[in-house]
C-alpha cells in the first residue's frame, strides 16, 4: 500500500469530505494558506517549495482518515520551528487543540539516535510520552518522517545514511507497534534502499526477473482458492501481494539462505466475512495444499500487541513451492493496515471510541512501566529494546493468554503481571516442571509463578531478564533500596558527629540551621542532605564545621550539590591532591581502582564510593559497565594536565619457548625508561610461553611505546595490556 501525493489543496479537501463529509474544510484551507504565506522564499533540498511538505503530510494523514485538527496541524506542524509564528498566533487563528498538537510535534524537535546525549535522549523521550497525551502527536510525526524519507535526494549520502539509520531504528518499530504495517513496511525500503544500496539494487533486480513467472504462479493459486471457496459457500475475496523488500531480505539474512532459496515471496491474502469462516478457509485451503509443520500461526484467537489479527498458514503448493496464506475479516484487515489510526474517532478529538478504548491500554502500560526511569538515556535504551521485540505467547495456569518477547524468563512474565509478584519471584513451573528464572519461555508454555514473601530481587536478575519492565522495577527497587540504606547510614554518622561536638543530636536533626543548610546545597529536604551524607558525597564533620559557622553568621550559602567533600584519608591507596580532578579541583578524597589500574591518558569515569570518596575507573573496565545503571552515583572526572608520577599496568606477552628471551624483553621495557616491580613466566605445552609483567608507566602514550618495544623483540607472538592481573 502507497500513498498518492497531493498536489494541492482541493484534492486534499476531497479526500478528507471523503471520509468525513460534515469536515470543516474552510478551517483546512485557511490553514494552507497560512501555511504558504508563513514559508513563503522557503525551499527544500529538492528545490521545491517548502510548502509541498506540510501539504504532503496532510495528505498521509487523510489516507489515516485523521480529524480535521491533526489535518490542519500537519499543514503548520513545521511553522513554529521553521518561521515566526507563535503557539498563540496559532490558538487564536485555529483553536486550542490544534496549537497544541503543533506544538507537540515541535516539541519532539530533531532527534538524532547515533548518541546518547542528554538533549537528544530527552526529545525522545517527549515522543514517546507525547504517544498517552494525544497520540495524534505521533501518527504526525510518522507522517513527516515518511514524507521525508520518500524526498531525501537533495541530502548528501552521510546525511542520506544518518536519517535512514534514526528511521530503522526508531521509526519504523514505533510505526509496526502502533499497528502501522504499510507505514513500517515503506519506512524500511526506503531506509533499506540507503542504508545497503548494493544489497536492495541486486535484490529488485533479482525480483523484476522472475516477476513475470511468479504472477502467472500466483494467479493459478487464487483461482483454485477461490473456485474451492464458491464451491464450499464460503465468501472470500482473494489477492496476491508481493512480499516487500526488506523483509524477504531479513529472510535471507536470518536464514543464511540465498534469493533462490526464499519461496514465499508472495503471501496470497483471503478477506472473508466472519471470525468463525477465517478458520473454515483455513480448513479449506489445507484440504487442497498440505501446510508445512511449525508455520500455522493463529493472530486472530491471541492477537499481538498492536492489534493485528490474522491466520497464517504456509502451505507446500504446485512444484513443492512454499505460498503463504493470510486469512482475515475484513475489520481485521482495516485494523491490519491501519493499526490505532482504525480506531480513531474524529468526533472526539484525542479519544478512541467508547469500545475500542482498550486497544491503547498497552499504550498507557507501556509509558507505566517506563515512567520510573530518571536518567533519559536509560529511557531511551528501554523504550528502544520494547520497540524491536518479537513475541511468543504463554499461558497462566487460569488459562489467560500472556504476550511476552522473544527469550524471556519466568521473572519477565512475573513483572509482566505485576511489580511484587517480580519482586517476591522465587521459582516457576513451566509446563508442570520446575525450571530456573533465567529458563527461555516458549509459544504455548504453560507458567506457574512461584513467590515468597521474604523474597526481594537480586542484582543477578539483571543480567538475564528480558523486557524492559523487569530490568526497570529491579533497578527501581535497588534505588530505593540504596536511598533508605544512605538515609540510615548518613543519620547514624551524623548522629556520631553531632554527639563528639556536644550537641544536641535530636534538636540538630530538627533544627532550621539544618533546614537551611540543605537548602544552601541544592536539596529539597533534611533528609536528602542525610543522603548525601550516606552516599558519601558529603562528610558529617563537614556538615557540624558549617553548623558552627552558621552559629558564627559565615554560613556559606553558594554550596552546590555538585561539591564532594569528605574527611581526611584513613586508608591505603586513598589520595587527596592526585592525578585526576573532579569539578575542577583536586581536593578530593579518591583513589585509583585496582580491577582495572587507569593510566593517564585513557578515559576514566567516577563512582561514589559510601564513606571512601570517589573510586577512579576506566570506561571500558567491565566492573565500572556493571555499575553503569546506577547514574546517581557516577560523576565526570578528568587526568590533571600537569600528572607526574607513574602507575602500575599488568602486560602480558605471548612469545615463543626460547632461551633468552626473558632477558631480552626485559632490556627494551628499560630502554623506555620503565621499571618492572613484578615478572613471571609459564610455558606451555605448545612450546610457547607466556611473560606475565607488572610496569610503572607515565601515561597510555609510554604504555603504547613500550608494546611497540616488545614486540620488536623476535619471537614474541603478541603483547597487550590485560586488567585484573597481579
Amino acid at each position: 500500500m502507497s500513498v498518492v501525493h497531493l498536489t494541492d489543496i482541493e484534492q486534499l479537501m476531497e479526500q478528507v469530505v471523503a471520509y468525513h463529509p460534515e469536515a470543516d474544510t474552510s478551517l483546512i484551507r485557511r490553514a494552507f494558506e497560512y501555511s504558504v504565506k508563513a514559508h513563503e522564499g522557503q525551499t527544500r533540498q529538492t528545490g521545491e517549495p517548502y510548502v509541498q511538505h506540510p501539504l504532503a503530510v496532510a495528505g498521509i494523514l487523510t489516507f489515516l482518515k485523521l480529524d480535521v485538527p491533526a489535518i490542519v496541524a500537519g499543514l503548520l506542524h513545521d511553522t513554529l520551528e521553521d518561521t515566526v509564528a507563535t503557539q498563540e498566533e496559532l490558538e487564536e487563528q485555529f483553536g486550542a487543540d490544534v496549537a497544541r498538537l503543533v506544538d507537540g510535534v515541535t516539541k519532539i524537535g530533531k532527534i538524532s539516535f547515533e548518541t546518547y546525549e542528554e538533549k537528544q535522549a530527552e526529545n525522545f523521550r517527549k515522543m514517546v510520552l507525547s504517544m498517552a497525551d494525544d497520540i495524534r502527536v505521533v501518527f504526525i510525526k510518522l507522517a513527516d518522517r515518511l514524507h521525508n524519507m520518500q524526498t531525501l535526494e537533495g541530502l548528501s549520502d552521510e546525511k542520506r545514511k544518518k536519517i535512514s539509520q534514526e528511521t530503522m531504528e526508531i521509526y519504523a518499530p514505533l510505526a509496526n507497534r502502533l499497528g502501522m504495517s504499510w507505514i513500517k513496511q515503506e519506512l524500511e525500503d526506503l531506509c533499506f534502499q540507503y542504508l545497503q544500496p548494493e544489497a536492495c539494487s541486486l535484490l529488485k533486480l533479482r525480483l523484476a526477473k522472475k516477476d513475470d513467472e511468479r504472477q502467472a504462479f500466483i494467479q493459478s493459486l487464487i483461482q483454485i482458492a477461490q473456485e474451492a471457496i464458491a464451491e464450499a459457500g464460503l465468501s472470500g475475496q482473494i489477492d496476491g501481494r508481493p512480499k516487500h523488500l526488506f523483509s524477504i531480505y531479513q529472510k535471507m539474512e536470518r536464514r543464511s539462505v540465498s534469493f533462490d532459496e526464499i519461496y514465499d515471496l508472495t503471501a496470497i491474502r483471503v478477506v472473508t466475512d466472519s471470525r468463525m469462516n477465517c478458520y473454515a478457509v483455513l480448513g479449506l485451503i489445507h484440504s487442497i495444499w498440505p501446510p508445512v509443520p511449525g508455520r500455522v500461526k493463529d493472530y486472530v484467537a491471541t492477537p499481538r500487541s498492536n492489534l493485528y489479527q490474522s491466520l497464517h498458514t504456509t502451505v507446500v503448493g504446485p512444484q513443492g513451492e512454499y505460498v503463504e496464506f493470510q486469512i482475515r475479516t475484513a475489520e481485521m484487515h482495516r485494523i491490519n493496515e491501519y493499526g490505532v489510526a482504525a480506531h480513531w474517532l474524529y468526533k472526539e478529538p484525542g479519544k478512541a471510541r467508547g469500545s475500542d478504548e482498550d486497544v491503547f491500554s498497552w499504550l498507557r502500560q507501556f509509558v507505566e512501566w517506563h515512567k520510573d526511569l530518571s536518567d533519559n538515556r536509560q529511557f531511551m535504551d528501554s523504550v528502544k529494546l520494547d520497540l524491536f521485540h518479537d513475541v511468543v505467547f504463554v499461558f497462566t495456569p487460569k488459562g489467560e493468554v500472556r504476550e511476552v518477547p522473544v527469550g524471556s524468563t519466568p521473572l519477565d512474565l512475573a513483572y509482566a503481571i505485576h511489580t511484587e509478584i517480580g519482586d517476591q519471584c522465587v521459582g516457576a513451573k513451566v509446563n508442570g516442571k520446575l525450571v530456573p528464572l533465567r529458563h527461555q519461555l516458549h509459544s504455548g508454555d504453560m507458567v506457574e509463578i512461584l513467590t515468597s514473601s521474604a523474597q526481594v530481587p537480586h542484582r543477578g536478575w539483571l543480567k538475564f531478564v528480558r523486557t524492559s519492565k523487569a530490568k526497570t522495577k529491579i533497578k527501581h527497587w535497588f534505588k530505593v533500596e540504596e536511598q533508605k540504606r544512605a538515609l540510615e547510614l548518613g543519620r547514624h554518622l551524623l548522629e556520631q558527629e553531632f554527639q563528639r561536638h556536644q550537641y544536641s543530636v535530636e534538636q540538630s536533626l530538627k533544627s532550621e540551621r539544618l533546614v537551611s543548610m540543605a537548602k544552601g546545597r541544592g536539596c529539597e529536604t533534611v533528609d536528602e542532605l542525610i543522603r548525601m551524607v550516606g552516599f558519601g558525597r558529603l562528610s558529617p564533620d563537614q556538615i557540624v564545621e558549617s553548623f558552627q559557622e552558621e552559629l558564627d553568621g559565615s554560613f556559606p550559602q553558594n554550596a552546590t550539590q555538585d561539591e564532594l567533600v569528605v574527611s581526611s584519608p584513613k586508608s591505603p591507596g586513598l589520595f587527596r591532591g592526585g592525578p585526576v580532578k573532579f569539578g575542577g579541583t583536586k581536593d578530593v578524597l579518591m583513589q585509583l581502582s585496582k580491577c582495572c589500574k587507569p593510566v593517564p591518558g585513557e578515559p576514566i569515569r567516577g563512582y561514589i564510593t559510601r564513606g571512601r570518596g570517589l573510586t577512579i575507573h576506566a570506561v571500558d573496565c567491565p566492573n565500572f559497565q556493571s555499575l553503569e545503571w546506577e547514574h546517581s552515583r557516577l560523576v565526570k572526572v578528568e587526568w590533571d594536565g600537569d600528572v607526574a608520577g607513574s602507575h602500575s599496568v599488568d602486560v602480558s606477552v605471548l612469545t615463543l619457548d626460547r632461551p633468552g628471551v626473558l632477558a631480552k624483553v626485559s632490556s627494551g621495557i628499560s630502554q623506555c625508561k620503565a621499571n618492572i616491580t613484578k615478572a613471571e613466566i609459564s610455558t606451555r605445552e605448545d612450546q610457547k610461553a607466556v611473560l606475565d609483567f607488572v610496569i610503572e608507566v607515565k601515561n597510555t602514550a609510554h604504555l603504547e611505546l613500550i608494546i611497540q618495544e616488545i614486540q620488536r623483540v623476535d619471537g614474541i607472538i603478541s603483547a597487550k595490556r590485560v586488567r585484573g592481573w597481579a
